[in-house]
């Protein structure tokens, strides 16, 4: 036992003064001085238990404990790697779950081994687990090494070699173990001097480390390590509390140690689940192991991911509100957003239904915000009402004991909404880091959620725009019927007792009474093709020709193929050629002509309307001609010729436009065949006059916009 402890003793040194060197050195590379100093304690027990023969159990984990701080060293360096993707992160994540399942499972081993003893707890608690560990730390030294940029492998080969000899040393003692159902006692006993030969080469490592890079943990790391640890050292007091309710409780021992140890592990349960204690874990840690309370990076990660989670658009305000109140561990957060009502009213609340209220833009409490644009504290201007003012918050506000943050939101220096979170879960302190954070934090909510109010303003703005324009159709269509209508009424002084007249005045207002109900009817249907039918042209331009008979000037129809038919619905199409034909009329003088013709090329239909009016130069055909709302009259709409370009392109067809000033014009409609019609039909003719067609794409309704 003298050698043994001897050969411990000789490792404790060499540890020790390497824990030091490291405490020492401004240049640790990675940082060693945790992993020694367990080491030197780890090999300082073993030394006394060599000596004076107990402790095995603690021994077991203090061993665990040194093993887990080597492989913590490892695990941290390689996520120091990553930059530069030479180490891919899902099989980093991997390493990291390993890393904590292999220790919570010995943990868990020596507990059972110290509550059960026996052949198998003992060959699983001091055998078989530190050997996986062995491995496992063998994998880590390979994968550090392996993805550490070539010109820095220079410095921690030594600390490789190292650390990979004391792994491999370990996997021997414990494979023979395994084998031969015992441990080496010389193997054993020379341990402690192979780990002390070890240790120079680690600190060579760390002088041939020039640069300063610190192994930072992050505070997950910490938060996790710590959760774990404690949990690990709950079980181990319990099980040890277990096992001596056991020997003393005589013949209720058994029964009190299983219901000892069922409550243990539901409370446990309970407290790993606990909110409250998670939050206070974290601020307990952030207070007194670190410089700064947050981990910036992983906090800005996961506050975008939540903003961002979800399909576009939905949830915006709820996300906002999650996200903001999880930097500060608050449980319920409430959004008031300026209306256009003059007034901030409640537009979202996360887990606080109860708080409710209004206040005016023009309000002291708004205007306060505004002007100093300050996150408030509502607990410290309760105790300092002179910290606000004449600018107390609303009643409503106020009176709720739960109301802690307010946060102004500000969108191009203008106070868009404010936020009111309620009281952390983990007693977090708002102080100037607390505040930096929440002010960036909500700079990027507040994008986010005018973002969506644009989304919403411009969805409804997209309604009214669509009824606006069917609005703007039927007014124009009524025009034309009260044009029609004002006609008759002009010429019925002349003519109301012949009874041609009294027919065409009949047969118009019955035709304007019709057009009008379907008008009113449709005035909802959205402009698709879904009421297309079957049509016949010649009957249609017909009806057309018929309805302009009230004019002085009288159309003229030629048809040059008969039985020509397409897919279109008969109101719409009726319209949009009728319009064609009023505006040549009335572009026409009496002395003039205005004819339609129909015609039919290949695959395709094709209505002329031509007249011998005022006729329009090629800049205005490009320029206004089929710009919606531009119109060369003094009552005209100037959606006509827009109407009609959108219907034909509508139908797949198009419109052809020839006009010179002086000259008149020639509309070419074409739109293509019923899929019944063959192209070698009866009556497939040229277009009339043989014009060269230029295709300006389709439209809607006829023509306002011409002189």
């Amino acid at each position: 036992m003298l050698i043994a402890s001897a050969s411990y003793g000789l490792g404790a040194a060499a540890f020790a003064a390497l824990a030091l060197a490291c405490g020492r050195s401004d240049n640790s590379k990675p940082r060693l001085r945790l992993p020694a100093a367990v080491s030197a304690v780890w090999a300082a027990f073993a030394a006394l238990q060599a000596w004076l023969d107990v402790g095995q159990e603690l021994l077991a984990l203090l061993e665990l404990g040194r093993n887990m701080a080597w492989l913590w060293l490892f695990w941290r360096s390689l996520t120091g790697l990553r930059d530069g993707d030479r180490f891919d992160s899902p099989g980093l994540a991997g390493l990291g779950r390993g890393l904590a399942l292999l220790g919570v499972s010995a943990l868990l081993a020596q507990g059972a081994a110290l509550l059960w003893p026996g052949h198998t707890t003992s060959l699983l608690a001091y055998v078989l687990l530190p050997n996986i560990t062995a491995i496992f730390g063998m994998v880590l030294v390979e994968q550090y090494y392996r993805n550490a940029p070539p010109q820095e492998r220079w410095s921690i080969k030594f600390l490789c070699l190292a650390l990979g000899g004391m792994f491999a040393y370990d996997f021997y003692l414990y494979s023979e173990a395994m084998l031969f159902s015992r441990i080496s006692a010389d193997t054993w006993i020379a341990r402690g001097a192979v780990n002390a030969l070890l240790a120079p080469l680690v600190w060579i490592s760390l002088q041939r480390s020039p640069e300063n890079r610190s192994m930072g943990i992050s505070h997950r790391m910490a938060f996790h390590s710590v959760a774990l640890g404690g949990s690990g050292i709950y079980l181990m007091l319990m099980a040890a509390a277990g096992y001596y309710l056991r020997i003393v409780g005589g013949n209720w021992g058994s029964l009190l140690q299983t219901v000892f140890l069922f409550g243990a592990i539901a409370l446990l349960l309970v407290t790993v689940f606990s909110g409250v204690a998670r939050a206070r874990l974290r601020v307990f840690l952030s207070k007194n192991f670190f410089h700064y309370r947050y981990d910036y990076r992983e906090e800005w990660l996961h506050f975008t991911d939540l903003l961002t989670a979800g399909d576009p658009g939905s949830q915006v305000y709820e996300r906002s509100l999650e996200a903001m109140a999880g930097l500060v561990d608050s449980p319920a957060a409430a959004l008031w957003m300026k209306q256009d009502d003059g007034y901030f009213r409640r537009s979202a609340h996360w887990n606080w239904s109860d708080l409710n209220g209004h206040f005016a833009t023009d309000h002291p409490f708004a205007r306060f915000l505004e002007s100093s644009r300050w996150i408030l504290d509502l607990h410290e201007c309760e105790g300092q009402p002179e910290y606000l003012g004449d600018a107390a918050p609303p009643p409503w506000l106020a009176g709720e004991a739960r109301a802690w943050l307010v946060i102004p939101l500000f969108w191009h220096d203008s106070l868009l909404g404010v936020m009111v979170l309620a009281d952390s879960r983990g007693g977090v302190v708002f102080d100037w880091e607390i505040s930096d954070l929440l002010k960036t934090a909500a700079r990027q909510a507040t994008a986010h959620l005018a973002q969506a109010r644009a989304a919403e303003a411009l969805t409804v703005a997209r309604q009214f725009e669509s009824f606006n324009r069917a609005a703007a159709f039927v007014v124009h269509d009524i025009k034309n019927l009260v044009a029609q209508l004002s006609l008759l009424l002009a010429n019925a002084e002349r003519h109301k007792h012949k009874p041609e007249f009294q027919e065409d005045m009949l047969a118009t207002i019955e035709s304007s009474l019709a057009r009008m109900n379907r008008m009113l009817i449709k005035l909802h249907d959205k402009p698709d093709a879904k009421h297309s039918g079957e049509l016949v042209l010649d009957e249609l331009l017909q009806e057309v020709i018929e309805s302009k008979s009230a004019f002085s000037l009288k159309p003229t129809l030629g048809i040059h193929a008969h039985g020509i038919r397409v897919s279109a619905d008969r109101e719409k199409l009726t319209r949009i050629l009728g319009h064609l034909v009023q505006n040549a009329i009335e572009a026409t003088p009496y002395t003039g002509k205005v004819s339609v013709t129909l015609d039919r090329s290949d695959h395709w239909a094709e209505i002329v309307v031509a007249d011998t009016g005022a006729g329009m130069d090629d800049t205005f055909i490009r320029e206004r001609l089929f710009r919606p709302f531009d119109s060369t009259k003094g009552t005209g709409m100037g959606i006509g010729a827009y109407e009609c370009k959108a219907y034909v392109q509508e139908l797949g067809g198009d419109i052809a436009v020839e006009s010179r000033p002086g000259r008149g014009s020639r509309f070419t409609l074409r739109f293509p065949l019923h899929p019944g019609l063959s192209p070698h039909s009866h009556g497939m003719g040229l277009p009339p006059n043989g014009a060269d067609q230029g295709i300006v794409s389709g439209l809607q309704a006829a023509g306002d916009g011409r002189p």
